[in-house]
């Protein structure tokens, strides 16, 4: 009987400062008070041979014992599962702290630049599919039947059917005009929109070329449009996106789809125009190709020709991201290199 007591008295003890590490542990203090064979359970074992009429207050004693292990042990469970509920609600998946920002990529900022820029004076965005056919990618825009672009070796066509080896009208966009000439046939003049987009050229990829890259074009119908307009808007880009000092030239060139064409150049904003290697001593950078909307273009479209005149001009982005960012490899541009990329955080 002295014996059950003291027994009581020094489990009472045990429970009264019992600790866990772990859920694991918690288990293991429940099997060793209140398992089958744990030592609680052995007590009442031995509750047989107390005298009866001690049995009363023995009994009380045990189920005291016996309730205060289910509460301490209850409450160390809490405790981990809390903890483990907790652990449930984090996501695994997420990036550890701290997170590392990313940045928008240079191509992108300097597109949004130039819609910006034409916005500002009326320019709306247009789009349109990247697979195209030859009817809006070439036909409408006055490219003679036999002209080089519509060469395998210069343009990527699609098959209609596997196996098919000679060119498809179904090909990718060689040039954002085709949005150009979606615009015409489904509005009516006065348009003013600006046409950016992906664009595909069958080229072998170097520091210098690429087989897909991105184009900003513009086109303006209106009645009374001239060259001078045409002319006032790229100074008016020009100066904008390079600062206010810039100046242009217009050079004559040639474009299916434009009459009178030409390029333009920028006063080169490395040396001010006095000639240096980066404008290969000449104090000017090419960055667009422009011109009068060719009357032809404009009758394929449905467009009286002898009544409105417009024009048109193109510019590569990644030409002008070059030109702002001094990029010498256009690869870069789309080998997603984190060092290259973070250079334009603060763009």
């Amino acid at each position: 009987m002295a014996l059950i007591k003291e027994r009581i008295a020094d489990i009472q003890e045990q429970l009264r400062n019992l600790t866990a590490a772990s859920y694991d542990e918690v288990e293991a203090l429940r099997i060793k008070y209140l398992s089958k064979k744990g030592e609680i359970t052995e007590l009442f074992n031995l509750f047989r041979m107390v005298p009866k009429e001690e049995k009363a207050a023995m009994g009380q004693e045990l189920n005291a014992l016996r309730q205060l292990a289910e509460v301490k042990i209850a409450e160390l469970k809490e405790v981990f599962e809390a903890q483990k509920m907790q652990q449930d609600k984090q996501d695994l998946t997420r990036t550890p702290d701290p997170i590392v920002l990313g940045t928008r990529h240079p191509l992108s900022l300097v597109r949004e630049q130039i819609v910006d820029i034409f916005a500002r004076i009326g320019f709306t965005v247009a789009d349109g599919p990247e697979v195209e056919d030859d009817k809006h990618v070439f036909g409408m825009l006055n490219f003679a039947p036999e002209h080089p672009a519509r060469d395998m070796q210069d343009t990527f066509f699609i098959e209609k059917e596997k196996g098919e080896q000679k060119p498809t009208d179904v090909l990718l966009r060689t040039h954002t005009s085709s949005v150009q000439t979606r615009v015409m046939t489904s509005q009516k003049p006065p348009i003013r929109v600006l046409c950016p987009g992906r664009v595909y050229r069958n080229e072998a990829i170097s520091a210098r070329a690429h087989c897909f890259f991105h184009q900003v074009e513009g086109l303006y119908i209106d009645k009374n449009v001239s060259f001078a307009d045409l002319r006032q808007v790229l100074l008016y880009f020009a100066k904008e996106m390079f600062g206010p000092d810039t100046q242009i030239r217009l050079r004559p060139s040639y474009f299916p789809f434009t009459e009178p064409s030409a390029e333009m150049d920028i006063s080169c904003d490395l040396c001010g125009g006095k000639g240096c290697a980066f404008c290969k001593g000449t104090g000017w950078v090419e960055i667009l190709g422009c011109g009068m909307v060719d009357p032809n273009v404009l009758e394929s479209c449905g467009i009286d020709s002898t009544v409105y005149s417009g024009y048109a001009f193109g510019m590569g982005v990644e030409r002008i991201t070059n030109l702002k960012y001094r990029v010498k490899d256009l690869r870069l541009f789309s080998e997603n290199d984190i060092r290259f990329l973070d250079q334009f955080k603060s763009c």
